[in-house]
């Protein structure tokens, strides 16, 4: 319903002297009607400001339409309403209008300034329209706009998320030569970007630089390096960077702590990360299921499953549901150290709070029902993947066959074997491994020796051993 005559004069009164951060989007519509039938009309500056609330509650969209409707009512843009249009269409994924508007507001006698280009280029960079974002930086450098470090650094981020650093490297290189500073959002992207394409030795160079010429790192410059020393298992530098960013008063978080806890574990010092997790949560940093999740893999890795099964006790206590990673952990954990039946009470408590198990979850789950002879039940579950249609790869056959073979049903196994290529599914190296060493227990040798040429033959090749 929309609002009175006169509480819409009052409320655009005291807007626009105090400000509109406290205003609804149903107000800022019926303010905006109330304010283009007014007369005299109030000023494009006015609207402007109205227009831009509505942008920062991300109704771009309407924003656009509001725009036109102002140039079909005679009310004539500035440069700010212009910027604000640009930055919609680019906002709403639409940076073909916004390169076409950029013609159009010149022709309207507009020169386009750093935030026209600015939000131009970010809409082109949104879109993964690289070149064309280099093209529009050569065009406002022509126009003497000299490009400032949100147009290159915005440039240099989506050129690393698209794993071309070395381009991203290249610009960094000649964003210097131009004068222009690299601040911490620059580096940080670049530390990334080498991180992720395996560089991390470039991305520790990065990062001293960065110090030597005092940009202090952020938490996100540290976690882009800790997590690529863990994942090439270099724990020691890890933990130095570690110390390194607590000396410089930059505040872990939390995908910092669940690196550093997922590194340990890794490593078998599942105590330590234990200590990581205590002290974790001593600094106020509120760990998630992730990080919980972290935890227990470390305990079920370590054959320590009951304690895995106590942080997980813990995480619900504190109102964290587990997810499919930390029920499908759990359930190997326990098949692991030989508590089948505990494995398959985690499964049933899994489904029993509603949180649905994957493919891989089915797949440790079946493998750890014939591994401890219990290939009925593995069946019966099986069976019910194909009566819902899962989507059922290699891996999942392999193992039901393995596990016919473990039980004697070789026969059983052949006939799945052999219906594999009507299920359009292809048997890699360990299936036909899996099967030849079935043939040959039963001391089948001969039609061992048969499959063996034909997986030859079809162009997989045998494993060593």
């Amino acid at each position: 319903m929309a609002m009175g005559f006169l509480h819409l004069h009052r409320l655009e009164k005291a807007i626009l002297k105090n400000g509109l951060d406290s205003l609804q989007f149903n107000e800022a519509l019926d303010l905006f009607t109330h304010m283009v039938e007014s007369r005299p009309l109030p000023s494009i500056i006015d609207l402007t400001r109205l227009l831009t609330a509505i942008s920062k509650m991300k109704r771009f969209d309407v924003v656009i339409n509001l725009c036109e409707h102002l140039r079909t009512m005679g009310i004539s843009h500035d440069l700010y309403t212009c910027n604000l249009l640009m930055n919609c269409f680019c906002q709403s994924s639409q940076p073909s209008l916004a390169s076409s508007f950029l013609g159009k507001m010149m022709k309207l006698g507009f020169e386009p300034d750093i935030v026209t280009f600015t939000s131009l280029i970010n809409g082109l960079c949104l879109g993964n329209r690289i070149e064309d974002a280099m093209s529009m930086v050569n065009q406002m450098v022509a126009m003497g706009i000299k490009p400032d470090v949100l147009v290159y650094t915005t440039i240099i981020e989506v050129l690393c998320k698209n794993r071309h650093v070395d381009d991203a490297l290249n610009l960094f290189n000649k964003m210097e030569s131009n004068g222009v500073r690299p601040d911490v959002f620059t580096y940080t992207s670049l530390v990334n970007g080498l991180c992720n394409s395996g560089r991390w030795s470039d991305g520790a160079i990065l990062l001293r630089d960065m110090m030597k010429r005092d940009i202090k790192p952020d938490v996100i410059t540290f976690n882009a390096l800790i997590d690529a020393f863990l994942k090439e298992g270099k724990l020691l530098e890890a933990r130095e960077l570690y110390s390194e960013m607590i000396q410089m008063s930059v505040a872990p978080d939390t995908f910092t702590y669940t690196s550093l806890i997922n590194g340990l574990c890794m490593e078998g010092r599942v105590d330590e990360a234990k200590e990581m997790f205590s002290s974790m949560e001593a600094k106020g940093c509120i760990p998630d299921v992730v990080a919980y999740t972290c935890l227990i893999n470390g305990f079920c890795k370590s054959c320590k499953v009951e304690d895995g099964m106590k942080i997980f006790y813990e995480m619900s206590q504190k109102g964290l549901l587990g997810n499919t990673i930390t029920y499908t952990t759990l359930i190997q954990g326990f098949f692991q150290v030989g508590k089948d039946r505990v494995a398959q009470e985690v499964f049933n408590l899994m489904v029993y709070r509603g949180v649905p198990p994957n493919i891989r979850t089915y797949n440790v789950l079946l493998h750890g029902l014939c591994y401890n002879g219990k290939l009925e039940k593995a069946l019966m579950i099986f069976e019910d993947m194909q009566n819902r249609e899962m989507d059922i790869s290699i891996i999942t056959y392999t193992i039901i066959i393995k596990g016919m073979c473990k039980a004697g049903k070789l026969k059983d196994a052949v006939d799945l074997f052999c219906s594999l290529s009507s299920r359009g599914v292809k048997p890699n190296v360990v299936t036909y491994t899996t099967m030849i060493s079935g043939l040959f227990r039963e001391g089948l040798k001969f039609e061992a020796h048969v499959l063996f040429r034909k997986m030859k033959e079809d162009g997989v090749l045998p494993n060593e051993g």
